[in-house]
């Protein structure tokens, strides 16, 4: 019996339990659908890790990938009748969306008298699976993480041999340039993850938070596409109980708290999750001042050397170091008083990794209305984060080449270096002192509101 097998958020052939069903049914019709909802520009970041992710896929499946373009409820029950299949296998959604298109195209298959096989998913557990003992959604993190690591997982499944495909007209994929700095495929993500376990897995606990080293898995655009499974990295350290291997976990519970969190709240995608918050004043995009600011802070030209580096790495890689994600978050809301949603949607554009889930609420995390228990006296200092977490300067210089010229720490505070703005970089558009009273006098305001 033919079989679709729809890949999504889960484009690999190894440990996913969705193909393996489908490859039990019989011969199997490996389907992408290019979502016009989902997918922009062939250009943006995003889209390009998605198409390059794509193609790999297409070349693990000996060129046999079905590639159609539309809305899934109408290409899905189209790519079924073409092809006499059955039944259509798919890995869980749990975003918003996600979930009104699969409605969607379930009940157009019903409507066909085709069947819909949902199984497993972008999470090592389901959203809404890890519940308190009352059967209520977590509301704080480190609970969950607790509830979530007794829950346990079940093991990676292996790749299925002599996969049989049934031929079915195909478009051709669009051609971009593949994505030149991170590891996207499901080969570059085994591959990137290897090198991570045998290196700087065992100094991750230190080095995580310093974008000027390589500390980091690189891995959050692979698990975004599902080029590789959560399952793969817990089953990898599951015996390992150093600290990298702790807080890398950790650090996987995060993106699983969020996923959970948008499950039971679809609505805090792009509003606020917390209510004692709601009438706190923010600046009115439309400002010209204000409007002037956000500019600045998107090109990274607010003269606060972190920040700016930040942005211009967001802009030129698509990709941001999660402690300076943190920074520019917090100083568009907490210095310019903005509301999240406004930087929430530009990562959005430009970030190859950009998850919804973990993209809202870390952004509602750092503006204080979400899960966190009180967050709202938390205000990075630019400054300080960078002479803590960029001790030598060496992000910034990278990034920032106006302040190459500057040694050390120094390249942090420019305004105190005779000639700190000798090659154009900006002045500061803000004194951050005396925005961060402000914003405490305005969350104060509202907690009391």
């Amino acid at each position: 019996m033919t079989a679709v097998m729809w890949f999504r958020r889960d484009l690999r052939l190894a440990d996913n339990p969705a193909l393996a069903s489908a490859a039990e049914a019989g011969a199997i019709v490996p389907l992408v659908v290019l979502d016009p909802r989902l997918l922009g520009e062939a250009t943006r970041p995003r889209d390009r890790a998605y198409l390059q992710a794509v193609a790999a896929l297409d070349a693990s499946l000996g060129g046999r990938l079905v590639i159609r373009t539309g809305d899934p409820a109408t290409v899905v029950p189209a790519v079924c009748a073409e092809t006499g299949a059955r039944g259509v296998h798919v890995s869980g959604e749990s975003t918003p969306y996600g979930r009104r298109r699969d409605t969607a195209v379930a009940q157009a298959l019903a409507a066909a008298d085709v069947g819909w096989h949902p199984l497993g998913g972008p999470y090592a557990v389901g959203p809404g699976r890890v519940r308190t003992r009352t059967g209520d959604p977590f509301q704080v993190f480190t609970p969950f993480a607790r509830a979530w690591r007794e829950h346990g997982w079940r093991p990676p499944i292996p790749r299925p041999t002599g996969l049989r495909t049934t031929a079915a007209d195909s478009e051709t994929l669009p051609t971009t340039a593949d994505h030149p700095s991170l590891p996207v495929t499901e080969e570059q993500a085994a591959a990137a993850w290897r090198e991570f376990t045998e290196g700087a897995l065992a100094t991750y606990a230190e080095d995580r938070d310093r974008p000027d080293l390589d500390g980091t898995s690189a891995l959050s655009v692979a698990l975004k596409l599902g080029t590789i499974h959560p399952r793969t990295l817990l089953q990898t350290v599951a015996a390992d109980r150093s600290p990298g291997a702790e807080v890398f976990v950790t650090e996987l519970a995060w993106r699983e708290f969020y996923a959970d969190v948008l499950w039971h709240h679809p609505s805090s995608a792009w509003r606020d999750l917390k209510g004692t918050l709601r009438s706190l004043p923010y600046a009115d995009p439309a400002d010209p001042l204000i409007a002037r600011r956000i500019s600045a802070w998107r090109e990274g030209r607010t003269g606060y050397p972190l920040v700016d580096a930040g942005m211009r790495a967001l802009a030129k890689d698509g990709w941001l170091h999660n402690r300076v994600r943190m920074v520019v978050a917090s100083f568009l809301v907490k210095d310019l008083h903005v509301w999240w949603p406004v930087g929430a949607r530009h990562f959005l554009d430009l970030l190859a990794d950009g998850d919804l889930a973990s993209n809202s609420h870390g952004w509602q995390w750092v503006a204080g209305t979400g899960t966190d228990a009180a967050p709202y006296f938390r205000i990075f200092n630019p400054v300080a984060q960078g002479k803590r977490f960029d001790p030598d300067g060496t992000y910034v210089r990278r990034h920032v080449p106006e302040l190459a010229h500057l040694g050390g720490a120094a390249v942090h505070e420019p305004w105190r270096a005779g000639d700190g703005y000798a090659h154009g970089y900006p002045s500061r558009i803000v004194d951050h002192g005396d925005e961060r009273a402000e914003a405490l006098e305005r969350y104060a305001a509202a907690r009391h509101t």
